[in-house]
């Protein structure tokens, strides 16, 4: 087995760390600074650094931390790292995170996650080192560093979007707790079973949560499970969101809409790592990597006491922002072919996109990302009455779009606005204005539908209370 390498000047630290190992059976090597760890590697056995953030008596920046990773990773570009920092020094340790550290442990460390986070990561460093080939349908342009990136059929051309896609599968990595953050339909979805399928955990499971739409009479059962009796209509054991994601990954969606009290429960798991079922006296401990999802803006959120600044903090220790479709458009066809070659067709043959409806969904200012593409594109399918798309099955309507790449601003009025304006109110007549079912059949969020409606001046008559 290959041994781990302690990098820490402190001998009562190096010293416990080696025993709780040894306690493990995980071999150890000692080195007591940035010099004697780089001998240490070039003797080779070494599967995994844990190194400290300071060497020398007196030092508190973390400069020699950093000095020694970024050398590791020249040396060894494969060889798992993970940090062991003080909270004062958390900012640092996620930054080398983003760089390509595995990991990181606060000081003082917990013994269990400890072992934990080591064997995971000695585990996925043995298989990096085994080759990996590129599975067969994976894109051509997604990232690959050294080995094969699971993309989960993730569709990307632009540059964003594959800068993207390369930092969380480098992040997948290191077992700490992301917050995705981005408009509604965007794909931070998506995002998240990237992460989970390059994660050591990705043999476990992923268990997808929509937290804001959990009232709190039905939060604690949901998330933390209930024994038979613990309410009413409680016939037997419930087991909860995160007890089903043990060993795995739980996706948070729509974190920010989650109530106050569904925060404090939340936060009192991610600090303990200890879960109640409802109805019963005995704490379960579980192991779960969280991810969080949200299209709000939670430090609006934090100033305007809605959302918890200690939870945000416990969340989003690594931010990744999806950037909307409008701006990046070289992903719109490439995802629009991707939709349209997996809808369904009355009789069963595959349309192509004409040379009008490309320029239309080039030209689209896409208020509802990737869901309202997706959608679009399934009902052209559907509507199409020749063997290719028009404007008019995608909803544009003929003649919306001129040529033009880049696309130009939006005239103030425009047969397009008109004929946009007129298929909304016929929707809403068609669902009695009920802004979420019509929301749905476009595939737009709630917010998204109401400032098309405000662009295209449409004012819903507030109806008398009864």
């Amino acid at each position: 087995m290959a041994r781990v390498l302690i990098v820490e000047d402190q001998e009562r630290v190096a010293k416990a760390l080696a025993l709780l190992l040894e306690l493990a059976e995980i071999p150890s090597v000692i080195a007591r600074g940035p010099e004697a760890a780089l001998a240490c590697l070039e003797a080779g056995g070494v599967g995994l650094v844990l190194q400290d953030m300071n060497f020398t008596p007196g030092a508190t920046g973390g400069e020699e931390g950093i000095a020694l990773f970024r050398q590791i990773r020249r040396r060894a570009p494969a060889l798992p790292v993970v940090l062991m920092t003080a909270w004062a020094h958390l900012e640092t340790a996620v930054g080398l995170v983003r760089e390509g550290a595995a990991d990181y442990v606060e000081k003082p460390w917990d013994d269990e996650r400890l072992i934990a986070t080591v064997r995971a990561q000695l585990a996925a460093g043995e298989e990096a080192r085994q080759p990996v080939a590129r599975p067969a349908d994976a894109p051509a342009d997604a990232p690959a560093a050294g080995s094969a990136v699971d993309t989960c059929g993730m569709v990307v051309a632009s540059e964003a979007m594959r800068e993207l896609l390369a930092l969380a599968a480098r992040i997948a990595a290191a077992d700490v707790p992301v917050l995705l953050t981005g408009a509604s339909g965007t794909g931070k979805e998506k995002l998240a079973e990237v992460i989970h399928a390059n994660s050591p955990r990705r043999r476990r499971t992923l268990v997808r949560v929509d937290v804001g739409a959990l009232p709190d009479p039905l939060l604690e059962a949901e998330l933390f499970g209930a024994e038979a009796g613990a309410f009413t209509g409680a016939t037997r054991r419930r087991i909860g969101r995160f007890e089903a994601a043990d060993g795995g990954t739980i996706l948070l969606d729509e974190i920010g809409n989650l109530s106050a009290a569904g925060q404090a429960r939340l936060l009192r798991v991610l600090q303990s790592g200890e879960i109640t079922r409802l109805g019963s006296s005995q704490t379960i401990t579980v192991d779960v990597r969280v991810v969080a999802a949200t299209n709000a803006d939670l430090t609006r959120a934090i100033a305007g006491g809605a959302f918890r600044e200690d939870l945000y903090y416990r969340l989003a220790v690594i931010e990744l922002e999806v950037p909307p479709l409008a701006r990046r458009r070289a992903d719109v066809l490439p995802l629009a072919e991707h939709f349209l070659a997996r809808a369904e067709r009355p009789a069963g043959e595959v349309p192509v996109f004409d040379e009008g409806s490309r320029r239309a969904l080039l030209a689209h200012d896409w208020p509802g990302n990737v869901r309202e593409l997706g959608n679009r594109v399934r009902r052209a399918a559907l509507l199409a009455r020749h063997p290719w798309v028009t404007p008019a099955d995608l909803g544009f309507g003929p003649g919306t779009h001129p040529a033009a790449s880049p696309p130009r601003e939006r005239a103030p009025e425009s047969v397009d606005e008109a004929g946009e304006r007129r298929r909304l109110e016929e929707l809403l007549v068609e669902h009695g204005g009920i802004v979420s079912r019509v929301a749905a059949t476009l595939g737009l969020s709630r917010q998204a539908l109401y400032r098309r409606m405000e662009r295209l001046g449409i004012v819903l008559e507030r109806r008398p209370r009864s």
